[in-house]
């Protein structure tokens, strides 16, 4: 951040100020002032000229002036991170593509832009869920498995829409009044190892199966009791016209002993007919425990589907991000420009030497637009544009 910022705040000048004197956007001054970006399309000796001759204009003396093109001293900028970062950091920001964390649209962005909530934010009906064809196979796919039968893996990265699409599959079922009962064991603090948390174990499963299915019922304290209990009250269950799913997230975390069980759990059966549907639902991970390489879950791999969750193409970007604005009342033109979209799909595609890797899921695009959103009303922006991404 250059000294520039405090000297403009010193003369009580705003940067859109600035920019308006230089003919030039509120986005490329603020990216100078942040970031020390110069625009390639102006010489920067003729501009320094002319952002100088403004500042001694309004009164600057020659010291602010001499120094307004300095880097900040972090006590006056207020920096939370050190002076003179690790060369761990540096080449960390260097090596990942940036991330933000979870943005708020502040209350001067929304009137701004005149927009009353986040569109981004939690989906608050089915209407506001978006579909692609991507999309739109796994969802029908995980309505057959309930509906119906089948045994199948949903995996996708932290942010790719996983969580939303259980949800969207529980309240269709619902709506439908589907004599489906959904069957979900308590996963909070699960992990694969015992140590690090509480590994879900095939007793857990039965217990959440007979609680569901036979809520009146108390689980037997004697194992061999336990899942004879929980064979017969799905029998029961099935011979009343139910089918059942068991929905287990952050598969990912669950131990393979646990995973090779499920197996077994699907024998279980009624003639002809399986007692039980799973939808496994876990990150990127749980496609390396269900590798056809890993000999110990070989029977669990040649039995179920997995659907891999994608991040929204490049080429859907726009329609992406027109649906989630036209949820919240806004046309995409109203927000961002032409170049901002194509400045959002180049800021979230790690390039690497051989390969593109894509991070366009919807979390991670919401929390760039937002920031994008608060960052133009800071800097008087009326639209998001390309210059605007690369300040965030």
């Amino acid at each position: 951040m250059l000294n520039l910022k405090a000297t403009l705040t010193d003369l009580d000048q705003r940067q859109i100020t600035l920019a308006k004197h230089l003919n030039v956007s509120s986005a490329t001054v603020s990216l100078l002032i942040n970031h020390r970006q110069w625009p390639r399309t102006i010489d920067q000796d003729d501009l320094r000229k002319r952002i100088e001759g403004f500042l001694k204009e309004h009164g600057a003396d020659d010291v602010a002036v001499n120094t307004a093109f300095e880097e900040m001293e972090p006590e006056r900028a207020n920096a939370k991170a050190p002076a003179n970062p690790t060369k761990k950091a540096i080449d960390d920001q260097e090596c990942e593509p940036m991330l933000l964390r979870k943005q708020v649209l502040l209350p001067e962005t929304k009137r701004a832009f005149a927009i009353f909530r986040d569109p981004f934010d939690d989906l608050q009906c089915v209407e506001d869920m978006y579909v692609n064809p991507d999309i739109r196979y796994i969802r029908e796919s995980m309505y057959q498995v309930a509906r119906h039968d089948g045994f199948l893996a949903v995996v996708g990265e932290s942010g790719a829409g996983k969580s939303t699409l259980r949800r969207d599959l529980i309240n269709r079922l619902n709506a439908e009044g589907a004599p489906v009962l959904v069957i979900e064991p308590y996963v909070l603090a699960m992990e694969d190892k015992g140590e690090k948390g509480k590994a879900l174990r095939t007793s857990h499963i039965a217990d959440a199966i007979v609680d569901t299915v036979a809520p009146l019922e108390r689980p037997k304290s004697n194992p061999e009791a336990r899942f004879r209990q929980m064979h017969r009250a799905l029998k029961n269950s099935y011979e009343s016209g139910f089918r059942h799913v068991l929905i287990i997230e952050e598969a990912h975390s669950m131990p393979i002993s646990t995973l090779k069980h499920l197996k077994r759990l699907r024998e279980l059966e009624s003639g002809f007919t399986k007692l039980v549907s799973i939808i496994l639902i876990g990150q990127t991970e749980l496609m390396v425990k269900l590798s056809e390489r890993n000999a110990e879950v070989r029977e669990v791999v040649q039995r179920i589907e997995v659907a891999e969750l994608l991040p929204v193409s490049a080429a859907r970007l726009g329609e992406f991000l027109a649906f989630r604005m036209d949820r919240a009342g806004k046309k995409l033109a109203e927000v961002i420009d032409p170049s901002g979209v194509q400045a959002i799909a180049e800021r979230l595609t790690n390039a690497g030497r051989d390969t593109k890797r894509s991070l366009l899921y919807p979390l991670a695009i919401g929390n760039l637009v937002v920031a994008a959103m608060n960052l133009a009303t800071s800097i008087g922006a009326p639209l998001i544009t390309d210059e605007v991404i690369k300040g965030v």
